[in-house]
């Protein structure tokens, strides 16, 4: 990792930094679950990362070769206990909804089993990439839970209404292919290319200026949940707003000059 980045691995989640790229791993063996611990540690790690303008993406992956991240330690909620519940749902939403906020790009390279909360994690991602051996499910109703994480907001969104009950009312599990197909993710890629895909699409955004990837995110993130006709001000606004940064002047004159922009976020 670079010397000047002022974030650091946690006991459970590992990062590496390539370029303007942060690497987050989920290293939490066997199963890559999540706990209390790991959660609150990525919330803290987004809000750090938010001030080091020299990260563009964010990419989540898992630690070794079978499991991206089956989601909750469900021994936490073995005693019925709905304080723990109130607590762990709010470490969750609180983590996801911070990642899916992120200011630049964020990718999930799922590569093995993303079950649960392990799925919920990649839903709250821009882009997904998943292993051809990879299974995603939202289990939750099969041990009388439900997905806390986003998953009943963020599935029907992705994949529409139909099988997003399919996965969670009837528990169906989707392989990589069939989730390609249905859009969960963008593209199946061979066994241990995941996070080989995912630098190269976090590469090939850094030709984009960050000013502008963010406010396109916003943009786009702001049609889900109200009507066009806002969207539509704010596009024009944003538009406008990009005017006078460092960046659209340095976009526009590397165009004119034919040699590529150098960005600098501000």
């Amino acid at each position: 990792m670079s010397e000047h980045l002022s974030i650091h691995d946690s006991e459970l989640l590992k990062l590496t930094r390539h370029g303007h790229t942060l690497v987050i791993t989920i290293s939490h063996p066997p199963a890559n679950t999540w706990t209390k611990q790991s959660l609150d540690d990525l919330s803290l790690l987004i809000r750090s990362v938010t001030n080091e303008r020299d990260i563009y993406t964010l990419i989540i992956t898992g630690e070794g070769d079978k499991f991206f991240s089956a989601g909750a330690d469900l021994s936490l909620f073995a005693d019925g206990d709905p304080e723990t519940a109130r607590v762990m749902a709010h470490s969750f939403g609180t983590a996801f909804e911070a990642l899916s906020e992120f200011r630049g790009l964020t990718i999930a390279a799922i590569n093995g089993y993303a079950m649960g909360g392990g799925l919920e994690v990649a839903m709250a991602c821009d882009l997904r990439i998943a292993e051809s051996q990879a299974k995603m499910a939202l289990p939750e109703a099969s041990v009388g839970l439900l997905p806390c994480a986003g998953g009943t907001q963020n599935l029907p969104h992705l994949v529409g209404e139909g099988w997003a009950k399919r996965m969670i009312l009837c528990g169906e599990r989707v392989d990589a292919d069939t989730a390609a197909k249905i859009g969960l993710v963008e593209v199946v890629v061979e066994t241990g290319e995941a996070l080989t895909t995912a630098l190269a699409w976090a590469k090939q955004a850094e030709k984009q200026s960050p000013l502008a990837v963010g406010a396109c995110k916003r943009l786009i993130q702001h049609g889900r949940k109200n009507p066009m006709w806002q969207g539509l001000e704010k596009e024009r606004e944003y538009f406008v707003s990009l005017f006078g940064t460092a960046d659209q002047a340095e976009g526009v004159q590397a165009f004119l000059e034919k040699r590529a922009p150098v960005w600098r976020n501000s």
